[in-house]
């Protein structure tokens, strides 16, 4: 709502934290909150896993991570970097040695798992790669894989071993002199999750990498991690998020954006305010939106429109909106620029012109930039 003041009671006051660099990237402290996805390809197929980066990296992703299981992965891994234009994280578990391999192979930070990595000697190794080759270190800990000592002391995964886990980790890194490194503590269950990461945010000032592990599908998926994180979020924790979707990684940067756009703390593209429809609708609401959503993807100029099927919160929202549409009668309704009414439309050409409008209100602010900058 590039044409209206931020209200006061809208703003979040984010936990203060140190910022670390993942490649160009910067993570925590005042930088905006990054959003990340995953890829799914095996990384040995190093045509596919670059395709997937770059449609990541195009749908908005800020960091992309990619498995590393065996040395063949390395190699390819080596091969993937330099043709993506992202920052690259190599997902870590159970062999140290792929941690010193993918840091030789240009990754800009290292996940690595306290649960499964192996003892201090060999995360040693793995701090000592990793500072050789300016690379960053996510300690993720994930409730599904902690240490069997914390197994043993508390009887099964709970917040307090897991915010111990990852603790622990921390004082190896300190120990050794490294401290570019953030940290996850991962749980399918949202009250773990959230109760981990409240705890984790008050016993250290490092980078928080957001999450809901194991979240579900596309639906189950987002409302999971939109209640857990964004609850999180709201609280002002979080420095960069993942949304963990068995769907393709392009929804879940999607869905990671939506979160932040939902809650003020970044925005990118167009954000439709639509209402569900019901019998007084001027037009098919659904289907516009359904159409316009596809119509208007390559739009990454934050802006917000409308589309509100008739005249009872028609001109409301559209008040508050860059363009808007209100459904009125007999095929026609009404187009709203900058909150003010503009001019009537006919229901038959209304996606050809919204698009229109919105591209057009995308170029003036781009040229104001532009501008701006000189």
């Amino acid at each position: 709502m590039s044409h209206n003041p931020i209200r006061p009671w809208r703003n979040i006051e984010r936990r203060k934290s140190r910022q670390i660099m993942v490649g160009n990237v910067p993570v925590g402290g005042d930088a905006p909150i990054t959003v990340q996805t995953m890829t799914n390809t095996l990384t040995t197929d190093v045509k596919a896993t670059i395709a997937q980066v770059q449609a990541a990296a195009d749908a908005g992703a800020d960091i992309v991570r990619i498995s590393v299981p065996d040395e063949a992965s390395s190699k390819a891994l080596k091969q993937i970097v330099p043709e993506v234009s992202v920052p690259i994280v190599a997902d870590i578990h159970f062999h140290y040695k792929r941690g010193i391999e993918a840091a030789e192979a240009g990754a800009a930070c290292l996940r690595i798992n306290p649960g499964n990595i192996g003892d201090e000697k060999r995360v040693k190794e793995v701090i000592k790669a990793a500072r050789d080759h300016n690379c960053s270190i996510r300690i993720g800990v994930n409730a599904g894989s902690l240490e069997k000592h914390l197994l043993d002391k508390y009887g099964e995964p709970c917040p307090a071993a897991m915010v111990e886990s990852g603790l622990d980790h921390i004082k190896i890194l300190q120990d050794n002199d490294f401290h570019a490194f953030k940290i996850s503590c991962k749980a399918s269950d949202v009250f773990m999750a959230a109760a981990a990461y409240q705890q984790l945010a008050e016993a250290t000032d490092a980078p928080i990498h957001l999450g809901i592990t194991e979240a579900g599908g596309l639906i189950s998926g987002t409302v999971k991690s939109a209640i857990g994180m964004g609850n999180l979020l709201w609280m002002g924790i979080g420095d960069t998020i993942r949304v963990s979707l068995s769907a393709d990684p392009v929804e879940e940067v999607k869905m990671g954006f939506e979160i932040l756009k939902s809650l003020g703390l970044r925005h990118r593209g167009v954000n439709i305010i639509s209402c569900p429809s019901c019998a007084r609708q001027g037009f098919d609401v659904i289907k516009t939106v359904e159409a316009l959503e596809k119509r208007l993807e390559h739009i990454k100029t934050p802006m917000s429109l409308s589309i509100i099927g008739c005249v009872v919160n028609g001109p409301g929202e559209a008040l508050m909106t860059d363009v808007g549409f209100t459904g009125g009668g007999a095929g026609h309704g009404m187009v709203y620029l900058a909150g003010k009414q503009s001019h009537k439309l006919g229901n038959e050409a209304m996606i050809e012109h919204i698009v229109e409008q919105v591209e057009a209100h995308a170029a003036k602010i781009a040229a104001q930039e532009a501008q701006a900058a000189e």
